[in-house]
């Protein structure tokens, strides 16, 4: 039976979920079309590209998975394979995961995942709405 790792040591900084991630040439990070919720014209929407990072300190080697939830948390939206990363002791890494062609059936508070060796480790909530549903309610109330 193989030997469990440990995640005494690691903690999770913060969690981001943006459009694209990129490495620049003097090592530092760029993200692009962070999101704090999405807001789709109509639903059904599909995003071509949705990143999450994930920025970890402590000490050892783990897997790391991120899965995407629906609201009521019975259907999983997108899945990522189990992905190795290594903190070094007293340091920091970084652990991106890119899905593509992400659908959105419906406006929720939809759950994102972060699993370390397959237990999920933390939680949050990535809002979902229908811009299009919203303005017919703001504009019926504009009315009355």
């Amino acid at each position: 039976m193989p030997e469990q790792i440990s995640t005494r040591d690691l903690q999770l900084q913060y969690t981001i979920i943006c459009e694209d991630v990129r490495l620049e040439i003097n090592h530092k990070v760029s993200l692009m079309g962070i999101f704090y919720a999405i807001q789709a014209p109509q639903l059904p929407v599909t995003l071509l590209k949705l990143v999450i990072l994930n920025h970890w300190s402590g000490d050892g080697q783990f897997l790391s998975e991120v899965r995407i939830l629906t609201p009521d948390r019975t259907q999983p939206v997108a899945v990522s394979p189990p992905s190795p990363f290594q903190v070094p002791a007293n340091g920091y890494a970084d652990n991106v995961t890119i899905f593509a062609n992400v659908s959105f059936a419906t406006a929720g508070n939809y759950v994102v995942q972060t699993l370390i060796n397959s237990n999920v480790f933390a939680e949050q909530a990535l809002a979902v709405s229908d811009a299009s549903q919203e303005q017919s309610i703001m504009s019926s109330e504009q009315i009355q």
